[in-house]
């Protein structure tokens, strides 16, 4: 996990990880419809403007679009209602439960067994292809799985939006068997690249922090499926 030394605009160190537990990937962020069938709500309509988008151009708002406007503790929430809803409905057993995706997860998913600066290759000016950038996005949101998926079946990998992952951040990398980052901080990892940020920011290895509570409209998440809790 991270980045070798030589690839373009790095920060990241390297360290040897090992993934022994199963799990499944969400093949696109959460959204906008996903969301509002589990909650109820529109995190990203606020009620003050409940017949616009509120914080999103119209244009981006529909059921195809990302859940934006979520901070990590919304995120997490999501996927505990989520976990509860679809015991209830018999689709998931007592030992299998949604979560987040450990830091380790999601670069695993993201690389889908590639070395490479991104999940095609160390060239970015394919990125197009693959994600949303601010070279091709028009600096606006859009729909899911509008690019080309990485070898895995995973869309928007790189770019669209940052995506909330479980970890506690640290600028050294956690390495191991199953890491889960440290046990104390301050500030949630992210992944994933966004609309709004460039080429070297989509990386496979990049990653960035913010506050739990942060909610801007380049935020999203993905979950992941397991057979026990991790964290």
């Amino acid at each position: 996990m991270g980045s070798p030394e030589g690839e373009g605009e790095r920060d990241e160190t390297q360290v040897a990880v090992r993934i022994t537990k199963p799990f499944g990937m969400g093949r696109t962020v959460v959204t906008q419809g996903q969301w509002r069938a589990a909650m109820g709500t529109e995190p990203w309509r606020p009620a003050w403007a409940p017949r616009s988008c509120g914080g999103l151009k119209k244009n981006q708002c529909g059921d195809n679009f990302p859940a934006v406007f979520v901070g990590w503790n919304d995120a997490v929430h999501f996927c505990q209602t989520l976990t509860d809803l679809e015991r209830e409905a018999g689709r998931l057993t007592t030992a299998q439960s949604y979560r987040l995706p450990t830091e380790a997860e999601w670069e695993y998913a993201c690389r889908a067994g590639t070395k490479t600066a991104y999940s095609f290759g160390d060239n970015p000016s394919l990125l197009d292809d693959h994600g949303w950038t601010s070279r091709n996005s028009g600096r606006l949101l859009h729909e899911v799985a509008g690019k080309k998926p990485n070898p895995w079946g995973l869309y928007d990998m790189h770019g669209n939006v940052f995506e909330w992952c479980t970890d506690l951040y640290s600028s050294k990398l956690s390495g191991g068997n199953d890491p889960q980052g440290p046990s104390a901080g301050a500030v949630r990892v992210r992944r994933g690249g966004s609309w709004n940020y460039e080429s070297p920011y989509c990386r496979s290895a990049f990653r960035f922090s913010n506050a739990r509570g942060i909610r801007l409209d380049y935020y999203g998440f993905r979950v992941v499926r397991v057979e026990s809790h991790l964290i």
